[in-house]
C-alpha cells in the first residue's frame, strides 16, 4: 500500500479528516449512509453532497468533489426495512450505469426483482 503525505481539514463535526484529493490509496474517497424511504435523507457521509430520489428503488449519489475518471469502484450494502414482515423486506441492490465523475446511480430490488425502496442504504466509493 502506498502512503501519501496527508494534509488535514476540519470536517463538519469538528474532527479532522483528510482532504478527498489526498486520501491514502485504498481508502474510500466517498461514502454514504442514507434512508431511501419517504423523503430521502443522508444520515452520514463523506464527499457525498446529496442523494436524488429518481423513482421507487432508484437513487442518484452526487459527489461533492468529482472523481478524476469513471474507473472508480462502488461497494454497497443495505439493511432490511425496519417495518418488518413480508418478502419485500429482503432487498437486493445494483449500481447501474452510466456513472459519471460527479455521480453514481444506485438501484434496490425486492426478491421478486421489482424496484423497491430500502431504509438503510450504504455505499463506499474507491479509486
Amino acid at each position: 500500500m502506498s502512503t501519501l503525505k496527508l494534509d488535514t481539514i476540519a470536517s463538519r463535526d469538528g474532527t479532522e479528516s483528510t482532504d478527498v484529493t489526498n486520501v491514502i490509496n485504498g481508502s474510500a474517497k466517498a461514502w454514504v449512509n442514507f434512508d431511501g424511504t419517504g423523503t430521502v435523507a443522508i444520515r452520514e457521509s463523506f464527499n457525498v453532497g446529496s442523494i436524488t430520489d429518481l423513482a421507487v428503488g432508484r437513487y442518484e449519489v452526487n459527489f461533492t468533489n468529482a472523481f478524476e475518471d469513471t474507473n472508480y469502484v462502488c461497494v454497497v450494502g443495505l439493511n432490511l426495512n425496519t417495518s418488518g414482515g413480508g418478502t419485500s423486506n429482503y432487498n437486493r441492490m445494483a449500481v447501474s450505469n452510466p456513472a459519471t465523475t460527479s455521480k453514481a446511480y444506485y438501484n434496490t430490488f425486492t426478491t421478486s426483482a421489482t424496484l423497491g425502496d430500502v431504509q438503510v442504504n450504504q455505499a463506499a466509493f474507491f479509486r
